[in-house]
């Protein structure tokens, strides 16, 4: 068993990188994959210590891209998760500071949400967010600010009340074109991977393959099959557009500790999920 998506407290999850590796071995994975949101920080601390246990650690990261098209008249906007895996090589040193310029545009949005909220009367400061964040900071933290502060019961709600993309407080980050996302990743030396493609809202069957297949065509290598939010009939029919469109077929749990804790590393949600090291054979063979 496999996992291919989990995060640190580098970006929005709560185990600290040398945790996760511990968490790792205790759960009887072969491998783990580090895909933290546009920084390598907790891949880079993990790595000594996985390779001290005998752990089989891959060289991953999540970044947020956007994709639009005209639409009855209007424009219909896609946030696109890309997962960009290393297989053979380290991430180029170029790919490193395009990541650099993610975090500054994603400073940005969180200088922006943090006014917002505070012109709707919430004590919050950014400096305060900051603080959970490390190496990154993203709504996730500012939740956690909300709750304990007493805005918000959870992070689910801090989310629907405060956060969310249908509510009040909700700020657009400045992403980049998923082309352009793809196309980096490829150049920074990884593998290209549509991440959770049942979060892009596409309920019509025919629809999303035409979508997928467009990202294939701006250069995408693979899809994330197998996910915590994936029912059986989403994994029988992502496993079948992948191999449909050339694909390789890439899962992970999506792992990001008490943020999220009905997502276990490994298993995912209730144990939907068991991902087999054939799958990392294949990806790299692919690579």
């Amino acid at each position: 068993m496999i996992d291919l998506h989990s995060h640190t407290n580098e970006s929005d999850g709560t185990y600290s990188p040398a945790e996760l590796v511990d968490a790792a071995l205790k759960t009887g994975l072969e491998a783990l994959a580090i895909t933290d949101h546009d920084t390598f920080a907790g891949y880079d601390l993990a790595a000594p210590v996985a390779a001290e246990r005998g752990l089989d650690l891959v060289c991953g990261v999540e970044v947020n891209s956007r994709m639009s098209h005209a639409e009855d008249g209007g424009e219909r906007r896609w946030d696109v998760h890309l997962l960009g895996y290393f297989l053979h090589q380290p991430p180029s040193a170029a790919f490193r500071v395009w990541l650099l310029e993610l975090l500054a545009s994603r400073r940005q949005r969180n200088v922006t949400l943090a006014r917002k909220l505070q012109f709707m009367g919430i004590d919050i400061t950014l400096s305060e967010v900051e603080k959970l964040g490390r190496t990154l900071t993203g709504r996730p933290h500012f939740a956690r600010v909300l709750v304990d502060k007493g805005y918000a019961s959870s992070t689910d709600e801090a989310f629907r009340q405060y956060l969310g993309e249908e509510a009040p407080g909700f700020v657009h980050r400045d992403s980049p074109h998923t082309a352009v996302s793809i196309h980096q990743i490829e150049a920074g030396g990884g593998l290209p991977v549509l991440a959770h493609p049942i979060r892009l809202g596409i309920r019509d069957p025919q629809q999303e393959e035409e979508f997928i297949s467009e990202l294939r065509d701006a250069g995408l290598r693979g899809l994330e099959v197998y996910h915590s939010d994936h029912r059986p009939a989403d994994v029988e029919r992502y496993a079948a557009l992948a191999d449909k469109l050339k694909l390789a077929v890439t899962g992970g749990s999506d792992f990001h500790g008490a943020v999220k804790p009905n997502i276990h590393l490994g298993t995912g949600a209730n144990g939907n999920l068991n991902v087999s090291g054939k799958v990392l054979a294949d990806l790299r063979n692919r690579s």
